[in-house]
């Protein structure tokens, strides 16, 4: 292997024979070998010239920390410390080391990423286009209005049955069972009803007897997650909505459309089924130009004379 920055550290050699272990043994490929390089050569500079087995749990915190603010990311640090627990765990096994002082240790959390939603316009752009007589795009105009208006995820949308009291046109609501066998029960829009009721019409011409899935693919079984994916996109495309859209996308942007227009969180956190609201607090960013409407309506010294 090529000279590091650590070749004079004393433990430099005993990392060189974990890494050639890890060859040898696990048949690693050369880029991966380097990735545990670099995570050895941040832990060899961790402490100058003190000894690998030395190390306490305190250290590794401190050195995290000094990582971190230097700009590392949590996902980051948690791919070099699992490279550091390896490289102990090997110690431990191996050398006689008789704790592993990176085990209990975590790296920071890495801020969630807010979910990538639609524009209102976007939306509607992508979900107006005519059918027209073709059996599929009926099908697929009425799954993806469904999923938009009433936010549900990929599983609960394919695994929907026709005639099963699950979606009830004439109450305008569907029962669907999410994770953990949690059923809920969401408003469905008058788009979506339309849609839906146009793909009933027209269903028996793609689905095969006795078929109970609402919605099918070319050979009238229940249609597969992959499918709908595909179709998702392609409508997209057909649209001219230049977004990446998948079908979660169509649950997130009924969420931020929601949340924009009700600033009901607790409403919003049942219609999609959340255990937690904190999982449904990070649809309620909202971009500048909103927030700045709204401040230029509701604040007193905002208002123009």
């Amino acid at each position: 292997m090529a000279e590091t920055p650590a070749a004079n550290h004393p433990d430099e050699a005993l990392v060189r024979e974990y890494l050639e272990a890890l060859r040898h043994q696990r048949r690693l490929a050369p880029r991966t070998l380097l990735t545990y390089r670099h995570a050895l050569d941040l832990l060899l500079a961790m402490g100058g010239c003190e000894r690998l087995a030395a190390l306490e749990p305190a250290q590794v915190r401190r050195h995290v920390a000094q990582l971190h603010a230097r700009g590392f990311s949590g996902r980051t640090l948690a791919k070099v410390m699992s490279g550091w627990r390896g490289f102990y765990r090997w110690l431990v096994r191996h050398r006689g080391l008789q704790a592993n002082p990176v085990q209990g240790v975590h790296a920071p959390k890495s801020p969630r990423p807010l979910p990538k939603a639609l524009s209102v316009e976007q939306a509607q752009r992508l979900l107006d286009g005519d059918p027209g007589e073709s059996v599929a795009l009926v099908r697929d105009q009425a799954m993806f209005e469904l999923m938009y208006s009433s936010g549900l995820r990929l599983a609960e949308l394919v695994s929907l049955d026709e005639g099963d009291g699950g979606l009830d046109l004439h109450e305008s609501l569907v029962k669907v069972v999410g994770k953990g066998g949690k059923t809920r029960t969401v408003p469905v829009g008058s788009r979506a009803r339309a849609a839906v009721r146009r793909w009933l019409a027209v269903r028996a011409a793609l689905a095969r007897p006795q078929e109970p899935a609402l919605f099918v693919g070319a050979r009238g079984r229940r249609i597969a997650p992959s499918l709908v994916n595909l179709r998702l996109k392609a409508l997209a495309r057909r649209q001219g909505v230049d977004a990446s859209v998948h079908p979660h996308t169509l649950r997130h942007s009924f969420a931020s459309h929601l949340l924009q227009s009700s600033q009901d969180l607790r409403a919003v956190q049942e219609m999609l089924g959340h255990s937690s609201i904190s999982t449904t607090q990070v649809y309620t960013h909202l971009d500048f130009q909103a927030l700045a409407k709204v401040y230029d309506a509701a604040h007193p010294r905002a208002r123009k004379k």
